[in-house]
């Protein structure tokens, strides 16, 4: 193989990978904000549907995220994952209260929420819990 092609099929699973992510964190947000819209449906505030939704998306994504993007299903990282999103959590809910802060609704405040609280995950997940070991 010559370095054409290699850097070729380089490219490819660095595509593949960020595509997986991609569909994988649509489904894991979308499974999330149904979650966060439901409980603010019966009446929960913002910050406890955000909560609600946090845990249950954190074990659905821990297997989706790990297994499918990062090729690692190694349940003793779930520590690493929780904590990780204890941060994300927390930035969240200050940029959600913010956004209703500005006259927005929770329904939207969460929904303008979203991307930020994506890229935060990705970069936590990709460098903290399942980054591959240097050795």
């Amino acid at each position: 193989m010559n370095t054409k092609q290699l850097y070729s099929n380089f490219i490819k699973s660095k595509n593949i990978s960020i595509l997986l992510f991609i569909f994988i964190g649509i489904l894991n947000t979308s499974f999330s904000y149904a979650i966060y819209s439901v409980f603010l449906f019966f009446g929960f505030t913002y910050q406890l549907s955000n909560l609600f939704s946090l845990i249950a998306g954190i074990l659905f994504s821990f297997k989706t995220q790990g297994y499918f993007v990062f090729k690692n299903s190694d349940n003793r990282l779930l520590g690493r994952f929780i904590f990780s999103w204890i941060i994300i959590y927390l930035c969240v809910i200050v940029l959600i209260g913010k956004i209703i802060y500005f006259g927005f609704n929770p329904y939207i405040a969460g929904a303008i929420s979203l991307p930020f609280s994506v890229t935060l995950s990705y970069v936590s997940q990709k460098y903290f819990v399942f980054r591959k070991s240097r050795y």
